[in-house]
């Protein structure tokens, strides 16, 4: 499923080519991201709101196929399709975003998702697993299966330790793999694992970066073990990341 850094590269290849176009007479204003959501504002105050969910794809001036699911024609001959093999992901024309993201937590890269204000989060759900936590959209926008796995490797922290019973050193460094994780899978696109591809058709490139999602040992040459959490898998390196 594209997580925060899949949506976000297509969020900013798609805000270069279409801010100030118009479709069907009503011009684009802004491109936004929330979580794993994408919106198109238009000047009317209207939105169209994508969820791409397993493998949805958001792509630019590409040749219809059998999964192309709708197709936007702009008024200048640019063309937007939405794929989807699986059928999970969605879009709709809404007039209120708000009632969409006002169940979802803060955004981990914003400026305001502070270490402080982590460790009061964490603090309110001390019984709960890490893992699923970190993933639990209403807790912290846009981290997924992919994500949730680096960033604890990064941490050292075992994926069914409890937020409860994690000390400030470990608060710290899980804070700090969360920003450094999903900037560098921002700028390296995104990790193309089932469907995903850029707005240009293109994969990304952070699935060269990946220590134990979907690998057999961790940079340090230990076997990675997968786990169910929750009826989610879990990747992780027992050696490195002990409970």
């Amino acid at each position: 499923m594209p997580e925060l850094p899949e949506v976000e590269t297509i969020r900013r290849e798609l805000a270069k080519e279409i801010i100030g176009k118009k479709l069907a007479g009503v011009e684009v204003v802004k491109v936004r991201r929330r979580a794993k959501i994408l919106i198109i504002d238009f000047a009317n105050g209207e939105s169209l709101v994508f969820h791409l969910k397993l493998t949805g794809q958001l792509l630019l001036n590409a040749k219809p196929n059998k999964y192309t699911r709708a197709i936007f024609n702009f008024d200048d001959g640019t063309t937007l399709l939405f794929n989807d093999v699986r059928k999970f992901g969605w879009w709709k024309r809404v007039k209120d975003v708000s009632l969409i993201e006002k169940e979802l937590g803060p955004e981990p890269l914003d400026k305001d998702f502070t270490l402080s204000k982590f460790k009061e989060m964490l603090g309110r759900r001390g019984k709960a697993r890490i893992k699923p936590l970190l993933m639990d959209q209403r807790f912290i926008a846009g981290i997924g299966n992919i994500y949730s796995d680096e960033i604890l490797f990064k941490a050292g922290i075992h994926p069914l330790a409890r937020a409860g019973d994690l000390n400030s050193a470990a608060v710290a460094k899980l804070f700090s793999a969360i920003k450094e994780i999903l900037k560098k899978a921002v700028e390296k696109r995104g990790s193309s694992i089932e469907q995903y591809l850029d707005l240009y058709g293109r994969k990304g490139d952070y699935v060269a970066y990946h220590h134990v999602y979907q690998q057999k040992k961790c940079p340090s040459g230990h076997q990675i073990e997968k786990i169910k959490i929750g009826g989610r898998s879990a990747y992780f390196c027992p050696r490195c990341q002990k409970i």
